[in-house]
């Protein structure tokens, strides 16, 4: 068989893709993150006399640690198989990447198993984000001495 009698083929079999309802519920999902993200930050400005810029790193911590609780839980997965990638683009994607990887490796131990692999895909995730900012302020330290910026 040749490839434009497979393609056919496969195009054939292939169940179609309900590409506007994975759009909106992945919008939908993302939404509701945020809006959640939204509240917590209101929280902390409430009651812990946080600015909005101050409120900003907590925020994006107890997202996490939702998202951690959740997937230790069993139920981010639920979330994630309805929003698919307004599920795992936030931060809270994050969160479960880390304890999804230390969740798989348990029976290892939890020094080898778990610690070990904690950080899996989440240390790349945190090497590049360091490493990309220490280029960007490096960028706009040299624009700011060369004067073409001022900050």
């Amino acid at each position: 068989m040749d490839e434009k009698k497979y393609a056919k083929l496969e195009a054939k079999v292939s169940p179609k893709v309900p590409i506007l309802r994975n759009v909106f519920t992945a919008f939908i999902t993302g939404g509701t993150i945020c809006l959640i993200g939204q509240g917590v930050s209101l929280f902390y400005m409430s009651f812990f006399d946080f600015t909005e810029r101050t409120s900003s790193n907590p925020t994006v911590a107890t997202l996490i640690f939702f998202a951690m609780l959740l997937t230790g839980f069993g139920k981010y997965k639920k979330i994630a198989q309805f929003g698919g990638a307004g599920a795992s683009v936030p931060i809270t994607g994050f969160g479960n990447a880390v304890i999804s990887a230390s969740i798989e490796h348990k029976s290892e131990g939890y020094v080898l198993g778990v610690g070990g692999n904690m950080f899996k895909l989440a240390g790349s995730v945190i090497l590049f984000g360091v490493t990309s900012a220490f280029v960007v302020a490096l960028i706009k330290l040299i624009l700011v001495k060369l004067g073409v910026v001022s900050w």
